[in-house]
């Protein structure tokens, strides 16, 4: 998949911006706050419908101006398809082809874009939930019934925490724990299945950019012991999820994680390492999403320079030039990684909220 166009309105410091982007390499230079990142920033809210910088999407719209337009003409390996997004006050507007959609998954689906930013080591050192976002996203381009699935569970979780909030007797909680397991259990496989093809993708990126660190291995938890089933889980857990009014067992709760043999705790990697380890998980992902598609994602790097070394550059230049992706890079300047490349590039200058294309 690819952007051959992308169209911005009110997006931040751009009143309107449309752009023709180039199949492979596509870098965005210009000072510190010209509006670089917020490019990125609006095409992975085509294939996101929320910011790698901040969770209030609201806070995105233009000063003065009551909603934001994001539209794109991609090309899929099924064919040309039209999206667009539109963000007011109200909620999100989908539409495909030029029609309205009732589900914002539709667009979110047709639409495929992995990022590495600044704060994508929070992939290694934040919270499970920012695990769980990162891998259902690549479960859902993968899985056509995830989304409905993911739905469902997450609406008996809500009447299951609902019960134990209201102190709900000992059988009106174990009706709820048969619909619990029953939508847990098709999240669950979906999940690891994936899981199994994404850890594999990892440990050879990790290899190539880590290899000091020795065989790098990644484990996933479903969210409750590997030894228990569900419904025991839940049970067992009864007591406590009363005293706390909320769940603790279930795909909810699902994590995982990286260890590495010259580091098994995640507390041994400097913050360079996490980076690294960010950029191999968004890597991987690209890989399996086009092994299991037969089509690249967009892969977008932002302010790529700044964070990684030079060496390393190099090595994710090198990869991506086997990549039949696009690629979206900001950097003040052009990485000196980019410079006498055989892949083509189409450049773009930016500054105060204005786009030149320079080549």
């Amino acid at each position: 998949m690819l952007f051959e166009r992308l169209r911005l309105e009110n997006l931040r410091n751009f009143s309107a911006l449309d752009l023709d982007l180039g199949p492979r390499l596509n870098l965005f230079v210009g000072p510190n706050g010209a509006g670089k990142t917020s490019i990125l920033e609006g095409a992975y809210l085509l294939s996101h419908a929320q910011s790698f910088r901040t969770g209030l999407t609201d806070s995105l719209i233009r000063r003065g101006n009551e909603q934001l337009v994001l539209a794109a003409r991609l090309a899929r390996r099924s064919g040309p398809v039209q999206v667009g997004l539109a963000r007011s006050v109200e909620g999100w507007q989908a539409k495909i082809n030029g029609q309205p959609v009732s589900s914002l998954g539709a667009v979110l689906g047709e639409c495929a874009l992995v990022c590495f930013e600044p704060g994508s080591h929070a992939l290694i050192s934040g919270s499970s939930a920012e695990r769980r976002r990162f891998l259902d996203w690549g479960v859902f381009h993968v899985e056509p019934e995830f989304l409905g699935q993911s739905r469902q569970y997450s609406r008996v979780l809500r009447q299951r925490n609902a019960a134990l909030k209201q102190s709900a007797s000992e059988a009106e909680l174990d009706a709820w724990d048969v619909e619990l397991v029953a939508a847990a259990g098709p999240l669950a496989r979906m999940r690891t299945a994936y899981f199994a093809r994404y850890a594999t993708e990892l440990a050879a990126v990790l290899a190539l950019l880590l290899p000091e660190l020795g065989l790098a291995t990644a484990r996933f938890s479903a969210g409750w012991p590997d030894e228990t089933a569900l419904d025991h889980a839940l049970r067992q857990a009864r007591p406590r999820d009363r005293a706390r009014g909320h769940t603790t067992r279930g795909p909810h709760r699902a994590d995982w994680s990286i260890h590495f043999e010259g580091a098994p705790q995640r507390e041994h990697l400097s913050r360079g390492q996490e980076k690294l380890c960010a950029l191999a998980c968004v890597l991987a992902q690209a890989r399996v999403h086009a092994a299991a598609k037969e089509e690249w994602p967009v892969i977008a790097l932002d302010d790529l320079a700044s964070e990684l070394d030079a060496e390393h550059q190099k090595m994710v230049v090198k990869m991506l030039s086997t990549a039949m992706a696009q690629v979206l890079i900001s950097g003040i300047d052009v990485p000196e990684c980019l410079r006498g490349i055989d892949t083509p590039i189409r450049m773009f200058h930016v500054e105060h909220g204005m786009v030149r294309s320079l080549l």
